[in-house]
């Protein structure tokens, strides 16, 4: 009898799992099939199918303006914030630090904090920034990549204190009574060990901040817009696959990065 249950406590496990994953991945396979839909107006079932949505993705000025921002915000925002993160991760992991907890939490506020609250108080402070130091912040490039390094140091401080947790300093100790000083260390022993904490970190950080809308929507200025402004734009005006095409585009660089970098550094160590 304990089989029996301990049987059908397994399958209704592993039913639970795939309808949840199906549930997830169904947005996503909608999103596919859209894209490769020949008419211009949705409709189901299709009255066939065509690749034109994915050239008139390409070739839509604003798609691949806000594209081109997009990847210079995402790429500046990640390297600022490995510059600070990582630094934060081994103070709060290998020192005793005042309110260590305490400072662990702030920040990580950006991941649970919902975006339109964050991006009401970039914006705000960004403006009180501005009339106390008459520093055009408001609408520039710096201020959007400021705000867009909240986003990213959650993901570095999480990921690699979690590296860091896992990372045996008895190593360290060896390399430094063999002669090596403290940056001889940390570059040659410590920075390679967790090196996959910081690729996932970088990774999804980029990802995080390159698929930003809420605060891009305070932060733009003019003659700035955003791959996920862009798209929210043209839905305003038109409903046609060429935003699932653009998307589908979006995934499939994401999907591949991803498969490429954890084929030289396994994500699942720190994921």
């Amino acid at each position: 009898m304990s089989a029996i249950r301990l049987r059908a406590a397994r399958f209704a496990l592993n039913a639970a799992a795939a309808f949840s994953l199906g549930f997830i991945l169904l947005p996503l396979f909608f999103v596919t099939w859209l894209a490769f839909f020949r008419q211009e107006i949705p409709s189901f079932p299709p009255e066939g199918y065509s690749l034109q949505w994915f050239a008139a993705a390409a070739a839509n000025k604003s798609f691949v303006d806000g594209f081109i921002l997009s990847l210079q915000v995402g790429i500046a925002a990640t390297l600022i914030g490995l510059l600070l993160g990582v630094p934060a991760s081994l103070a709060l992991v290998r020192h005793r630090i005042p309110l260590g907890p305490g400072v662990n939490t702030f920040l990580l506020l950006p991941l649970v904090m919902p975006g339109i609250v964050l991006g009401t108080a970039t914006y705000v402070f960004q403006i009180e920034v501005e009339i106390t130091t008459s520093v055009p912040v408001m609408g520039s490039l710096v201020g959007l990549i400021a705000a867009h390094t909240l986003v990213v140091i959650p993901w570095v401080v999480r990921l690699v204190t979690a590296s860091l947790a896992g990372f045996d300093r008895s190593i360290e100790e060896a390399a430094q009574n063999l002669g090596a000083g403290p940056v001889t260390t940390f570059w040659r022993v410590t920075l390679p060990s967790i090196r996959p904490g910081i690729v996932a970190a970088a990774l999804f950080g980029f990802v995080t901040s390159f698929g930003n809308l809420e605060m891009s929507l305070f932060l733009v200025g003019p003659g700035r817009t955003t791959l996920p402004i862009a798209i929210l734009q043209y839905l305003e005006w038109k409903i046609d696959p060429t935003v699932a095409a653009a998307s589908l585009i979006q995934i499939v660089l994401i999907g591949v990065s991803m498969i490429v970098t954890d084929r030289y550094v396994k994500l699942s160590r720190v994921v």
